[in-house]
């Protein structure tokens, strides 16, 4: 076995981020060891483990992974378990693809057979493609016949992930109508038994997409009653959003040679940030300027790693409040050269009525906002 293999295998160090079922192999393990419920055809776990796994049981040592409504969980995973495929929709960066590795790893144990929806997206990278050399030689057969994600999750009985479905032109999309609808995939080039790929137990399709790409190509009414759509919302609780950036950002810090766990003061202050350009409204109240751009939890673990990777390798400790004015930088000018004023309004009329060393740091640094 080679090097890399070995790493794909034992999720070593080495490898950035290993898929859920590496991560989690041990949880995954001790949840199959120990179920006796009910398990739909195909799948590795019941829907009562399955949950667990997603949700956490801290009496069995099993983490929470997902911070959301329990609710929509055992939506689903009953979704999944139906003959129609499973939608989940929301703003950008609440955790949609998380769920859908979660929910993958969980199902079917093996998240990775994932295809990523773009403009650039063609039928064959969804379901079927061919190694020229051997179709020349040999003509068309099943030796030269390349399984994409789609065909392999029919064949094999597995879950595919369908990232950001609305970023693919229409007829790409509609290449899921038939294994959708009839669960079989033709291969028109092949002849005999192999021509048809009909789909096993355990086969179902988990897509995403962001409320912000409605209108880039809007999913057909043929395709979309295929699907139960279930829509992630955004953490509602400050307390929450906090503890699971704390979590995150801290494990990024880690892996990448950090040792001082990020200042809980700092991340307050940058997850209530957030949260208010997020919603345009302040903790006591006031309306200010909502930002274009993305404020989501997910780009609050990338500010707050960021922060910390500063505050470390720049000057030895974990990072205060004056950091995160140069990280939110990045994140605010995405969208709109109007954001960057946004946040520069937002420093200097809506931090410094604020107690605490770290606002007033915050306050200070806003001078260091470009432009």
């Amino acid at each position: 076995m080679s090097e890399i293999d070995v790493v794909a295998v034992d999720g070593s160090a080495s490898v950035q981020r290993p898929p859920a079922e590496v991560r989690y192999a041990d949880e995954l393990r001790r949840l199959a060891a120990a179920d006796e419920g009910p398990r739909p055809p195909g799948w590795v776990l019941s829907l009562t483990a399955a949950r667990r796994f997603i949700v956490g049981d801290q009496d069995a040592g099993i983490s929470r992974k997902f911070v959301g409504d329990p609710s929509l969980i055992d939506r689903a995973l009953v979704s999944l378990a139906t003959s129609r495929g499973l939608m989940l929709v929301g703003e950008p960066g609440t955790a949609k693809s998380l769920l859908s590795e979660l929910l993958a790893a969980a199902v079917s144990g093996v998240s990775t057979l994932t295809i990523q929806g773009g403009a650039a997206t063609t039928e064959d990278q969804i379901r079927y493609s061919w190694n020229y050399a051997l179709l020349v030689a040999e003509g068309p057969s099943t030796r030269s016949l390349v399984r994409a994600p789609l065909l392999r999750g029919m064949a094999e009985g597995r879950t595919v992930r369908f990232e950001e479905i609305t970023r693919c032109p229409l007829e790409v999309q509609d290449s899921l109508l038939s294994p959708l609808s009839d669960r079989v995939l033709a291969i028109p080039e092949l002849t005999g038994p192999d021509a048809m790929v009909f789909a096993r137990d355990g086969f179902n399709v988990i897509a995403t997409a962001n409320t912000r790409d409605r209108g880039v190509n809007e999913m057909s009414a043929a395709l979309k009653r295929r699907f139960n759509f279930e829509t992630v919302f955004p953490i509602p609780d400050l307390q929450t959003e906090l503890a699971l950036v704390e979590a995150e950002a801290g494990a990024l810090l880690r892996r990448s040679g950090v040792t001082a766990p990020p200042r809980r003061d700092v991340l307050e202050v940058l997850v209530t940030t957030f949260r208010e350009l997020r919603t345009g409204r302040t903790a006591r109240g006031d309306a200010m300027d909502r930002l274009t751009a993305v404020m989501s939890t997910a780009e609050a673990v990338s500010v707050a790693h960021a922060v910390g990777l500063r505050g470390w390798f720049l000057r030895g400790e974990a990072g205060t409040a004056a950091d995160l004015v140069s990280c939110l930088a990045g994140t605010a000018a995405k969208d709109s050269p109007e954001d960057l004023a946004k946040l520069r309004r937002y420093l200097e009329q809506q931090v410094s009525w604020r107690p605490g060393d770290q606002w007033r740091a915050l306050h200070a640094a806003r001078h260091q906002l470009p432009g």
